[in-house]
């Protein structure tokens, strides 16, 4: 995830919450942090009071910390159960690592959208040799050095590590579906990009988007190319999907599920297209001569990246690159080494 070029959000007053503690933002909706071991050292989770009970939005990292938080909140005053149903808003392991655990201890089911489903089970059941395997080409050919293939290699698939068992079944979430969530409709806002189908929650009576990653108070979600779709070109889909938000009132509270809850929705998704408008031309003034992606990388990315951060860092650039090869500013050639370069067109 990149910062984005401004910040002109306004926070909500309410106050941080402590793990395993819940923040009540408006009548029946709780917010939650849960701890992750990166940079990003948070995730937050959002709890929705039924009339006999309630429903959980995201998950958290499979890790006993977050368990144990979890059980926490379970015995929190605040916490009004049992859980009715989980909702995950995309396969990432922070947002869907704990969604099999949850769905067992309270013998509920997973909603989400099809697509995120698809894409969780397949990356989880995925062998560690074939993932690796997978990684390594597509990172070789982006130009990165044989010691960060190395760590891929080693990491095998550390995306199952991350994450229980899915479910095998779930129930599927569609765009512009409405939940009944404790006598109010929650309307499903897909946008994409970030994650294929990544499901958001609005609740037009209460003013609240629940936004996932898909927007962000103060850095960009990462927007990358990956090893399973190449050729994939993300950028597009998720400036498309800022444009969807539009519709939504500008006072609406948004939560999102790093930072703080915030409002300044219109102003927000000006700024993240802004910005990536601004890295697009970044690059392009970059391409004196023909160059990988990693080669071209510090263009965006001026700081030292260590292994997990150089991932993300290279799906990003090449996620802009082929976004400018569609625009017809970029070419890529294949090289006798099997590396592609890219070279202004």
């Amino acid at each position: 995830m990149s910062k984005g070029s401004i910040n002109t959000v306004a926070y909500h007053p309410a106050g941080m919450p402590e793990p395993g503690r819940l923040e009540t933002l408006a009548e029946g909706v709780h917010w939650l942090r849960m701890p992750l071991p990166f940079a990003l050292d948070h995730i937050n989770l959002w709890i929705l009071d039924e009339d006999d009970g309630c429903t959980l939005v995201d998950c958290g990292l499979a890790t006993a910390e977050t368990r144990a938080a979890w059980e926490a909140v379970f015995r929190d005053p605040a916490f009004k159960g049992p859980v009715r149903r989980v909702i995950a808003t995309h396969y990432h392991p922070d947002h869907l690592g704990l969604a099999g655990w949850l769905c067992e201890r309270w013998g509920v089911p997973l909603l989400m959208t099809q697509a995120e489903w698809l894409t969780g089970r397949m990356t989880a059941l995925d062998s560690p040799a074939s993932l690796a395997s997978k990684q390594i080409a597509f990172y070789r050919a982006a130009g990165c050095g044989e010691d960060f293939l190395g760590a891929v290699a080693a990491r095998g698939n550390a995306y199952a590590g991350r994450i229980d068992p899915i479910p095998a079944e779930f129930r599927r979430l569609r765009h512009d579906d409405i939940l009944d969530i404790g006598g109010r409709g929650w309307r499903i806002m897909v946008g994409r990009g970030h994650a294929p189908e990544h499901a958001t929650l609005y609740c037009a009576e209460l003013g609240l988007l629940i936004s996932g990653d898909q927007i962000l108070p103060r850095i960009s979600p990462n927007v990358g190319v990956w090893a399973n779709e190449p050729e994939a070109e993300p950028l597009s889909d998720f400036l498309d999907s800022l444009e969807i938000f539009k519709a939504l009132p500008a006072g609406t509270l948004v939560l999102p599920s790093h930072d703080r809850p915030f409002h300044g929705l219109h102003t927000r998704l000006d700024d993240l297209a802004a910005h990536h408008e601004t890295r697009l031309g970044d690059l392009l003034a970059a391409l004196g001569e023909p160059m990988t992606a990693m080669e071209v990388a510090p263009a965006l990315f001026r700081r030292k990246l260590d292994h997990h951060q150089t991932g993300f860092a290279v799906g990003e650039v090449l996620a802009h690159l082929h976004l400018l090869r569609t625009r017809g500013q970029v070419a890529r050639d294949l090289g006798a080494d099997g590396i592609h370069r890219y070279r202004s067109a």
